[in-house]
């Protein structure tokens, strides 16, 4: 990627007032001060990176300017003027808009019809205006150098494509100051570019823009500021020039933090999972898994890179029995287990990771110990009998709790009461802590901060040393260049690549993940017919 000045053509000297402040802001809950009278000034024309761990109060501040809570003391200034937002439709009508990590989008409507929900453009009292409505979306996007045709329907476009209609429905919203959760979480190296470039576009024309990222490297190309937050406190402000990655992360989580993690050497032996052939439908029946073969040994890492919506989640179903194949194998240390349930699949020693904490890896209400014997309560020595064996179940959960440095009053306190690192830990710890044949890990560091991503490819990395095979899917490709032994790449429900993890250019693999290699095979066909001077 190449750095250039995000506000290049705005001149803010021309501005004599912030386009937003927000002084002193402080909101308090039963136990906890999520924000302690932080300071925050974004100007006209300016990319302002927000920064903080998990739980570090960046959520809260994001939800006051957006109207979901209410400060308990504090002001919010919108140029120099303060105001009081009483809700999201307010913030959108005083020119704030949110896009959000996890895209507020229906799939099955248009590009225009998502844009238009909420805030109908009418020809008069009874109709919508479509002609007008499609002319200014159209002209948005030609103005921000990304048009796209407003009839298309959501469901087809890319995740890249998709950040785009977001960006595009906080304008036609006339927003003047966007905020943007994550926004590069799930895309590719070359999406992340054209997405830098449209967000340069909107700083340049006087937009402000506060970038959330968990992604050192992008905070520091794309920001002209960096505000990081730290246990509900501002505790420094930088401009890119100033700081570096090593810097930020320290200033995030208050001690030195080894941002690439030497994964050493690996030694892979017998072969413990063998799919072949396998066939998967999705909750639509339609084939969203097409003919896979694939192969993890012990002590080996084994990553799945892909653009979100290619298979992975399904692929991932039917090899933890969470999803029954519809043809093909799965062979786990020589056995067919293709069909057996996530109980047995258990039982035969596999461990799985889930991509969504909340909706398959914790129950919420239940207490931390409750959720360390998730899957092991019913047998020995949690339960003798009928009769659980409360003091062994205390026992495993506080020693989960000291082994992976999970931030707890005590092993009583509900799951849900955790911050999302924590209970990421929550979820690694029940899996890790027992001697494993496969161990399954979906996007297993989404949405967390650098110190437990850190924390968490640590434990990977010793688990695979202890001769444990992984499979490792992540539409995080950085986390998969950084883990991985050897890279598969996925498209549209079918492996296109496998690479040494090692040799792997980023930006290769982004290709492969975007086109399946149509691309590169073109260009490749285009050279050979350039050498023998035939023309294409």
């Amino acid at each position: 990627m190449t750095s250039t000045p995000a506000s290049a053509s705005f001149d803010p000297a021309a501005v004599s007032a912030p386009a937003l402040e927000m002084r002193g802001i402080t909101k308090r809950y039963p136990g906890v001060v999520a924000n302690d009278r932080i300071d925050l000034v974004v100007r006209p024309g300016e990319i302002h990176a927000l920064l903080g761990e998990n739980g570090a109060g960046k959520s809260t501040l994001m939800n006051i300017l957006y109207g979901l809570a209410r400060p308990d003391e504090g002001q919010i200034l919108l140029d120099g003027a303060e105001v009081k937002i009483s809700g999201p439709a307010d913030a959108i009508s005083r020119g704030i808009s949110m896009v959000h990590q996890h895209f507020m989008l229906v799939p099955v409507l248009t590009v225009a019809e998502n844009i238009l929900l909420g805030a109908e453009t009418m020809a008069n009292p009874v109709f919508l205006d479509r002609v007008e409505a499609r002319r200014r979306i159209r002209e948005l996007g030609a103005r921000f150098g990304f048009e796209m045709d407003p009839d298309a329907k959501v469901a087809t476009l890319s995740v890249g494509w998709q950040q785009r209609v977001e960006i595009l429905k906080a304008l036609y919203r006339q927003a003047r100051i966007l905020v943007l959760d994550e926004p590069t979480a799930v895309l590719t190296p070359q999406e992340t570019e054209e997405i830098f470039a449209v967000l340069k576009r909107l700083a340049a024309e006087g937009h402000s823009i506060i970038f959330i990222s968990h992604k050192l490297y992008e905070v520091l190309e794309i920001a002209d500021r960096i505000t990081v937050i730290r246990r509900g406190r501002v505790v420094g402000s930088r401009t890119p020039a100033e700081t570096n990655e090593g810097d930020l992360a320290e200033m995030m989580v208050g001690r030195e933090v080894q941002l690439t993690i030497d994964r050493g050497e690996s030694h892979p032996g017998k072969s413990v999972l063998e799919v072949r052939g396998l066939h998967v439908a999705d909750d639509r029946a339609s084939e969203i898994v097409r003919g896979i073969d694939l192969q993890v040994r012990t002590g080996e890492i084994l990553g799945i890179a892909g653009v979100a919506g290619n298979g992975q989640d399904e692929l991932v179903e039917a090899l933890v029995g969470l999803r029954r194949p519809t043809a093909g194998q799965i062979q786990l240390g020589g056995r067919d287990v293709a069909g057996h349930t996530p109980r047995q699949m258990n039982e035969a020693g596999v461990a799985y990771v889930p991509a969504d904490r909340h909706r398959f890896g914790l129950v919420l209400p239940f207490s931390i110990a409750d959720n360390v014997v998730l899957t092991s309560y019913y047998r020995v020595p949690f339960t003798h009998g009928p009769i659980r064996d409360e003091g062994e179940i205390e026992s495993a959960a506080e020693q989960a709790i000291a082994a992976y440095d999970i931030r707890t009053p005590s092993a009583t306190a509900r799951a849900a009461t955790l911050s999302g690192g924590n209970q990421q830990k929550l979820v690694v710890a029940r899996e890790f802590s027992r001697e494993l044949a496969l161990l399954v890990l979906d996007q297993p560091t989404r949405g967390l901060d650098v110190g437990s991503i850190e924390f968490i490819h640590r434990q990977v990395l010793a688990k695979r040393d202890a001769g444990t095979a992984i499979l490792l899917v992540s539409a995080e490709l950085d986390e998969i260049l950084e883990l991985s032994d050897r890279i598969a790449v996925m498209y549209r429900g079918q492996l296109v690549a496998t690479v040494d993890g090692r040799s792997a250019d980023k930006y290769e693999i982004g290709l492969l993940m975007a086109t399946g290699g149509r691309e590169r095979t073109a260009e490749l066909a285009e050279a050979a017919a350039a050498d023998s001077g035939v023309t294409p």
